[in-house]
């Protein structure tokens, strides 16, 4: 039978309307938009064209959008862009323990360099406490990031009230939306933040693209030097003809967000629903908490889940695991491991992640697989229940948070 896809939240196939924009810059119109020549001059009419419209898709002005080369190095031009314009104010920096490596490993850089980073916990369902943030911005923090929605368990972030706190400490404020623009209302003056990530191929764009806003005014140290691109924050030739399909994949997320996110909830639910019928030992993280509306993150008790991960695949499902190798060693990923789960519930999480064109029956067919697969290893490994194991689940509460 054909293979099911739900692994969304890791990469979505090009739209055949965002390859059709793309075409004619692969072809005739693919030239160098700092030539002065017709030729360029085409391209960057092509180029200029496309930051208005994401511009215009994300309530900013056409200055504001800068070109890059992916989600995460918007992130990192971000935070350490800023970090280092502003290390005049201070070298403290705020975030959340359940970010995206590509904030965590530049925080990670910055403090080797001699800032100083606070790290805030999550509890249980993946949610940073407001007044905790509020509490943890100083007159010396130059710089707050937050992601508008997890990478691993779709947990929402009240980005405008922690842009708010920030603001109010004098701290500027990065938010990681790289999961957001599918689903979740984009307009930056809304959310009231300074600088905002996102990656073309999270939302049927094309891979090797993304843009950070970054507000009018908001200083940014460059990080790639060379000729002047991009308002002279990030050299190097554009990439045309991805930055024109990356707006047309924009325009069309943006128009079909409320719809896409009530059908992606209702099959998600759906999905959810089934599997919480029919199987015991099943948690669902993030599921107190406002999440987006096509994310399944999934614990199951007695299961290891990268073997759970490979018997789905063999079976034609694709997902994504909770668990990361180390030196040979299979360990919950830090999301996970941040929820303050046990080590029996940490070792089986899988994450299913939907898509505008995921099916009911693909739900059904999911569903059946699923059960069958945890069913199977559960018996394999003589795993019957929680009550026979005597498993305590979860351990409620926060964990993770501190400085380094």
């Amino acid at each position: 039978m054909q293979r099911i896809y739900l692994d969304h939240a890791a990469t979505t196939p090009v739209r055949p309307e965002v390859l059709e924009a793309m075409l004619p810059f692969y072809q005739g119109g693919g030239y160098n938009p700092s030539s002065v020549h017709a030729e360029g001059r085409a391209a960057r009419a092509g180029l200029d064209d496309a930051r208005e419209r994401i511009a215009r898709s994300l309530g900013a002005k056409p200055r504001e959008i800068v070109f890059t080369g992916s989600g995460s190095e918007a992130d990192n031009l971000a935070i350490a862009g800023v970090a280092r314009a502003r290390k005049s104010r201070g070298r403290h920096l705020v975030s959340v323990v359940t970010e995206h490596h590509a904030v965590l490993h530049t925080l990670e850089s910055l403090r080797d360099e001699g800032w100083e980073v606070t790290l805030l916990p999550v509890d249980s369902e993946g949610r940073v406490d407001t007044d905790e943030f509020a509490a943890a911005l100083r007159e010396d923090t130059a710089l707050a990031s937050v992601a508008y929605a997890n990478n691993e368990i779709g947990t929402i972030a009240p980005v405008a009230l922690l842009a708010k706190h920030a603001h109010e400490r004098g701290a500027l404020f990065h938010t990681d939306a790289v999961q957001a623009p599918a689903y979740l209302p984009l307009d930056v003056r809304e959310l009231g933040v300074d600088l905002l990530s996102i990656a073309a191929h999270k939302f049927y764009g094309p891979k090797g693209v993304g843009a950070l806003f970054v507000r009018e005014g908001t200083p940014v140290a460059a990080l790639v030097h060379g000729g002047g691109q991009e308002f002279a924050m990030r050299a190097g030739t554009e990439n045309v003809a991805g930055i024109v399909g990356m707006a047309r994949a924009l325009e069309l997320a943006a128009g079909e967000r409320d719809e896409a996110a009530e059908r992606a909830a209702g099959l998600r639910d759906r999905l959810q629903a089934v599997l919480c019928e029919r199987l015991d030992g099943i948690r669902v993280n993030g599921a107190g908490a406002p999440r987006l509306p096509n994310n399944l993150n999934l614990a199951f008790l007695g299961i290891d889940g990268d073997r759970l991960l490979a018997r789905l695949d063999l079976d034609g499902l694709a997902v994504s695991a909770g668990s990361a190798c180390a030196s040979g060693v299979v360990e919950p990923s830090h999301v996970i491991a941040a929820l303050g789960l046990s080590p029996e519930w940490s070792r089986g999480v899988v994450r299913l992640s939907l898509g505008r064109l995921t099916t009911e029956e693909e739900i059904t067919r999911a569903g059946e697989m699923v059960e069958r697969a945890v069913s199977g290893l559960r018996t394999a490994f003589g795993f019957s229940n929680q009550a026979e194991r005597g498993i305590v689940g979860s351990r409620q509460g926060t964990a993770g948070g501190g400085h380094f």
